[in-house]
Order: structure tokens, then C-alpha cells, then sequence
């Protein structure tokens, strides 16, 4: 499956009340590390389902950017149980990020 859109719509549903750890990337289309992440983090929906994986445009969400603080982007934040467990600013590898979540 490929990485969620996530919204203030939709935030609660599949961050909030997930049953399972959340990675969330948060970007925008013209923020050149986020292109550089974003096919890793969609290679990591694809391959984890044990995970779920989502990713906010800060462009279009900036009220879910406020409320986390994301200052930076990409932000990778990591949620479990509704709560934010780890952060990371920055493109990151693909072993970074899976470190993250495991």
C-alpha cells in the first residue's frame, strides 16, 4: 500500500486512533530533500505493513505542521498510541528511517 495523504480531515482517524505505529512525513512538492525522501518513504509503505505511513503537505495542512512544530521540513515524526514517540529533521536514509519505526 502506498503512503496515506493525511489532513486535519483525516489526522484523527489514522494518526490519533491508529492501532499500529504511524510514520508520518511531512513536506512540500517543492522542498528538494522531501523529493528525496519521498520515494523512500513510499518504498517503506509498500514493503511494511506493519506500519502505517503517511504524509502531510505542509502547503496544504500548514495546521497540522503548526501543531507538531514542524519548522523543517521533511520532519519524519513517529506516533504510537496517538502519541509522537521520535522525530527527525532532514532527508534521511532508508535504514534511518526504519530504525525509527523499529
Amino acid at each position: 500500500m502506498s503512503a496515506i495523504q493525511v489532513s486535519k480531515e483525516n489526522f484523527q482517524e489514522i494518526v490519533l486512533n491508529a492501532e499500529k505505529k504511524v510514520l508520518l512525513d511531512f513536506w512540500a512538492p517543492w522542498c528538494g530533500p522531501c523529493r528525496m525522501v519521498l520515494p523512500v518513504v513510499e518504498e517503506i509503505a509498500e514493503e511494511r505493513d506493519d506500519i502505517v505511513v503517511g504524509k502531510v503537505n505542509v502547503d496544504e495542512q500548514p495546521e497540522l505542521a503548526n501543531k507538531y512544530g514542524v519548522m523543517t521540513i521533511p520532519t519524519l515524526i513517529v506516533f504510537e498510541n496517538g502519541e509522537e514517540q521520535q522525530r527527525s529533521v532532514g532527508a534521511k536514509n532508508k535504514k534511518a528511517i526504519l530504525n525509527m519505526v523499529d
